[in-house]
């Protein structure tokens, strides 16, 4: 199975992106919600942000504060690492494990931080969303309504945009809101499927959109 990485700045719209593939029957492995998973209440990862972070960053019923844990993390580099040290190896974990249960020409695994953690060898092929700094900024404003410090600190902890783009395979750009990014991704879900070891294991869902 060929596993393709989708990976972009915080804003460029890579949830979009993951939305369009899986319309047309392509699993989507998804670390942000693997984390969101692993993160629930009752889950183990809880304690152990409780111990590294304290009741801060909990809410009065003990389900987790993600957007106090978010705030926290970007103006501590110190307290990112920290919290990235308990969650990946979960998530990788997590990720592997449902990877291998797939029987599909291919599959996505949006990973937002993909290069940061130094992760390409768990794909085969690395999708890169993009888009202006600006854009960036105005978007997660606009959907997170984050302090303009922070959605800088956030951005600046990423690797830089001219760094994605040279080293993607693919690039999507979505810089336009009239930009045809179905037709994108139409493409380019021919092209893996074309780049498969196993073409034969087609879904009929997948057939339906060659």
């Amino acid at each position: 199975m060929l596993k393709v990485g989708l990976t972009g700045g915080i804003g460029c719209g890579k949830t979009t992106v993951s939305n369009l593939f899986a319309e047309m029957g392509v699993p989507i492995l998804d670390a942000d919600q693997t984390a969101r998973e692993l993160t629930e209440k009752g889950q183990p990862a809880l304690d152990r942000i409780r111990e590294a972070f304290g009741q801060q960053v909990f809410n009065p019923d003990g389900s987790l504060n993600r957007l106090q844990l978010k705030k926290l993390i970007f103006s501590d580099d110190r307290k990112k690492r920290q919290l990235e040290a308990i969650l990946h190896p979960m998530i990788l974990a997590a990720l592997a494990a449902k990877a291998e249960r797939l029987d599909v020409p291919y599959c996505i695994l949006s990973i937002p931080l993909l290069f940061e953690s130094k992760l390409e060898p768990l794909v085969d092929r690395i999708l890169v969303v993009d888009c202006p700094l600006e854009l960036q900024i105005e978007r997660i404003s606009r959907r997170d309504k984050l302090d303009f410090k922070v959605i800088r600190s956030i951005i600046g902890s990423q690797v830089s945009r001219d760094y994605r783009r040279k080293h993607a395979d693919d690039l999507l750009d979505n810089s336009q809101a009239d930009n045809p990014l179905a037709e994108q991704v139409k493409k380019l879900h021919n092209l893996y499927i074309s780049l498969s070891p196993c073409q034969h294991k087609l879904t009929c869902d997948q057939q339906n959109h060659l």
